[in-house]
This record gives structure tokens, sequence and C-alpha cells, in this order.
């Protein structure tokens, strides 16, 4: 969090790059760390394990941050300084490829390493603890509220206090702290070796899901069946059968190659009836998935543009000058707030209101999280409208202060989708393919990164550089707020129509013994939400990482 949130007055203010193209570069970094994320939990499921990945990953993450330290401290990976680059930006010399080899060099570095310690960290934390035993399940959910907990402390500190030894030390300096404390986390983690429970790989559900298709694909000219029973291993299905999706079935069908009965237990031959189902049931989330990502491309805004606004605006307390990247403390503030606001009394009056265990569905937490994103494009479209306006006609700078409420109001949205979004996967996903849930989590923010790059990259060539100039007096930021305020508005009406069109998975068909929904719900009735507070921490992981 102490690389990304300030990162874009750097480029901007010290590498004198346009506005769009900094936010480009900070939203595909995140996009690419989210998405590698992926592939941490596939190899770690695969191959790997989890303690191996995250070994070896938080080692990368530490020569990253550490490779950005000199990106950022030697003087000739810079161009020569220019003082007003903002009203003069024709004038200052970019930097150029070589100067930016380095810096992209460390960023994706870092992104490959953060991804892998993102998808496995948290899961690396559960394998610590054995949840049969009730004293150990009690100590994995105090386990979890204080990971989530210390995550949410260390944004903040790397927020107030990184970012201002950055602004006021040197880049080099801010940096270089991140990376000697990376150094002594790994070093840590490997100390605790002999001490470690350790879990063997069980296999990806990617892979299965990569199998099925390639299989429905290898026989899409083969007719159905004229019963589905014949389908491979149908009765022994833990999965009902569908219509839906009819095209995957074919993947079950017993062809001349699975004439054996070894055959017809390979895989890569044929597929079981409950491998098709599940993978129908992980495509049946999509439509959800898709209406989520809108969300996180307005997040990116807080990390690029609202940054950018601080910058030009009155950050003064007195004679202490507030860093811009600094007040990105009000969005953590917010989630903190909102996720105890969450749990301590919304939730509560929901159940009381409608007589429901769960209190707000999951597509309920997520629809207000949208709203929530919409009204903060709405807020941050004004505010921008009214700074330009008083710095153009008046040549005054309005507080800083005022982008609180974008951040206050992104914020308690995160608190909702965070919550709502990976619930709905932990739920709706197949009961084998729980991990399924970080993956689609992982993906729909890093496809809102990339939405936001692309949208940025759209508005630059549509409207000829008007709207998102580097000196954003002359720009008209505000309309690219107000576009993404409309884009959240269909979007919501999009989630609409899907959420209610959207059939919950039949929670207990064909359950495994050591299946965990039961007791989920059951530690739920005993504790409230502490359970499901444990689960949502375990899985967001490394979120704020960067």
């Amino acid at each position: 969090m102490g690389i990304s949130m300030n990162l874009v007055t750097y480029l901007v203010g010290d590498l004198h790059l346009s506005s769009s193209t900094s936010a480009n570069i900070v939203t595909n970094f995140l996009g690419t760390l989210n998405l590698l994320g992926l592939l941490g939990g596939f190899l770690a499921d695969a191959k790997l394990g989890r303690y191996l990945t995250v070994s070896i990953f938080a080692s990368i993450t530490a020569v990253g941050v550490s490779m950005l330290t000199l990106a950022t401290s030697i003087s000739g990976m810079r161009p020569p300084p220019c003082d007003d680059y903002r009203q003069q930006h024709n004038q200052c010399i970019e930097a150029s490829g070589k100067q930016l080899a380095l810096l992209y060099a460390a960023l994706y570095t870092i992104a490959l390493g953060a991804g892998g310690i993102k998808s496995n960290v948290s899961g690396f934390g559960s394998d610590q603890f054995d949840v049969s035993d009730p004293k150990e399940e009690k100590a994995m959910i105090f386990f979890f509220n204080r990971f989530y907990f210390g995550i949410s402390i260390g944004s903040l500190f790397a927020v107030i206090v990184l970012v201002y030894i950055q602004d006021n030390v040197g880049r080099g300096w801010g940096y270089g702290i991140s990376a000697g404390t990376m150094v002594i986390a790994v070093t840590i983690l490997l100390s605790g070796t002999p001490f470690y429970r350790f879990r063997k790989p069980q296999g990806s559900p990617l892979t299965v899901i990569w199998r099925v298709f390639l299989l429905a694909w290898k026989k899409r000219t083969y007719t159905y069946p004229s019963d589905p029973s014949l389908l491979n291993q149908f009765q022994n299905t833990k999965v009902p059968h569908t219509q839906k999706f009819r095209c995957l079935d074919k993947a079950a069908i017993l062809d001349k190659n699975a004439g054996t009965k070894e055959s017809m237990n390979d895989p890569w031959i044929v597929s079981t009836v409950t491998e098709v189902e599940e993978v129908k049931l992980v495509l049946k989330l999509m439509p959800i998935w898709s209406t989520c990502i809108l969300f996180w491309t307005i997040y990116s805004q807080m990390t690029t543009f609202t940054i950018e606004q601080a910058t030009i605006m009155d950050r003064n307390i007195g004679s202490f000058v507030v860093p811009a990247g600094t007040y990105s403390a009000f969005l953590f503030i917010s989630i903190l707030l909102f996720t105890s606001l969450n749990e301590r009394f919304i939730v509560p009056v929901a159940r009381r209101l409608t007589r429901t265990a769960q209190g707000l569905t999951s597509l309920q937490r997520i629809g207000m999280g949208l709203i929530l994103s919409m009204v903060a494009m709405v807020a941050a479209a004004i505010v921008e409208r009214e700074r330009r306006k008083i710095a153009v006609q008046d040549s005054k700078k309005i507080s800083a202060f005022w982008l609180v409420p974008q951040f206050f109001l992104v914020g308690a949205g995160e608190a909702f989708v965070y919550v709502g979004q990976l619930e709905f996967f932990i739920r709706e996903a197949p009961e084998r393919m729980k991990s399924m849930s970080t993956g689609l989590f992982l993906s729909a923010i890093s496809m809102g990164f990339f939405l936001s790059s692309l949208l940025v990259s759209l508005v630059d060539k549509v409207t000829h550089d008007s709207w998102l100039k580097s000196d954003l007096n002359q720009g008209k930021l505000n309309n690219f707020y107000w576009m993404l305020a409309g884009l959240a508005v269909l979007n919501f009406l999009v989630f609409l129509v899907f959420s209610m069109r959207h059939q919950y998975k039949v929670q207990n068909y064909g359950r495994d013994d050591n299946d965990d929904e039961d007791e989920l719900k059951a530690s739920k009735e005993m504790n409230g939400d502490r359970k499901e507070n444990g689960l949502i921490a375990e899985e967001k992981g490394e979120l704020q990482f960067v």
C-alpha cells in the first residue's frame, strides 16, 4: 500500500509523465498483481504447497522492492527536475524508456511476488489450525481477526508514515524501509519452518475446469446420449445434473477411448458428471462476477486521480503540509469503521427485520456497495467541478479535505462489496472448488483495474486529451467522474437483473463428510458473525499489501 497509493505522484512529479499515462501505469501494475494471484494459487494447489509458494514469492517481493528502491534513488533514473511540471508539462523532459526500464522491472517483480503471497498467505495461516478441534477453531477465528486488524494497521502506517518519508525525506528512504521490512519478514517466515504444519497439494480447481472445456471441445461433434444416465458416473454424481450449458455434458460422454475401467477413471479421457456440473456452477457465478468489476474500477480512482487532485489542493494544517497520498488513510478508516458497524449494528438490525440468521444476503451487500460507489463518483464529480472553478476563476485552492467524502464512500462500499462478494463466491462455488472463491475474487479486482486503464485510454483518444490533462485545472476530470457515475448506474441495473435471475445453489446435495458448510452455519449460530469475519479475513489475505 505504501507503494501504490503514492506512486502516481512520483510518476507525474518526478518522471514528468502525463496524468493519464501515470494512472494507467498504476492500474496496470495493480491489475497484474491481482491477476498473478491466480498463478500463485494454482502453483500452491497443484504442485508447491502453500508454504513453499509463500516463501518463494515473498523472496521475489523483497527483490522487487529493493529494485524499486534503486530505481527511485539513482539520479540517472530520473529526468532533470522541472519546477512547475504541471503548468509547463510540454517543456519538461519526460523520463526515457531506459530510465523507466528499471522501474517497470521493479513494479512487475513486486506484482509477481505479491500476487503469489496474496493468494496463499491466509490459507497457509489456516493450515496451522485443526478445525475439528473446537479450541483450535476458536484460536483460528482469533488469529484471522488479528491478522486482518494487522493488515489494516499496516495499511494506515504505510499511507501516513511511509508516504510522509517518501515525500519529505526521499523515495529511496521510503521504499528502502519497505524493502528492509520485507527482508525481515522473509527471515521470520523461514525461521519458523520447524514449527509449521504442512498440507500436501490437493490439485487445482483450474485444472478441472480446463480439462472439462478441453474434453467438451474434443467431443463437440458427438451427439448427446438419449438418456443423461449414460454419462460417465451419472449415478454417483455429487451435484444434481442440469440442462444448462449442455455443451459441457459432452465431456462426460463415454466413447471408444473410455472402453476400459482404467480409461474410464482417467480424467483426461472422460470427465465425470460431478466435474461437469461443478464447472457449470462456476459459470453460473460469472454474471454476478462481471457486475463487481466496475466497483474496483471506481476504487482504483482513489489510487490515481484522487491523489493527483490532492497535490494541487490546500493540504496545510497550520504549518504542516499533509502528503497527498496520506489522504487515502480516510479510505482505510472508512473500511474499518463500516466493517465494525456491519458486525455490531447493521447485520443485527437486518436479522430482526428479515427474521433470518444471515440478516443481509451476499447479493444485498454487493448491491449496497455498488450504490455507495455510484454516490462516491457523483460526490467526486461535484468536488472536482467546484475545485477547478475556484482555481481557475479565483486562483485559490480549496482544502484537500473536500476529498474525504469520496474516500469515505468508496471505503464504505468496499466494506459491503468485499464481504458480500467473497461470501457469495464461498457459498455458491462447488464444495470441492472452495478455493475458487479467492480466484474469482482476485480476478474481479484485476479486471477492475484493467478496465480503468482501458477507459482512461479510450477517453484520452475520444476527447483528444482534453479531459485528463496533466494540469488538472485545464482538464475536465469531473466529466470522467460523471462518466463513471453513469456507468455505475447502468452496472447496478444489470446487477439487479442478474440478482433476480440467480438461483442459489442447493447447499446440502451430495455433501462429503469433510465439507465445511454445516460447520460454517453452526459457528455463525453460536458466535454471530465471528466465524464469517474469520473467513473474510482469511480470504482477504494481503489485499492491502502494496
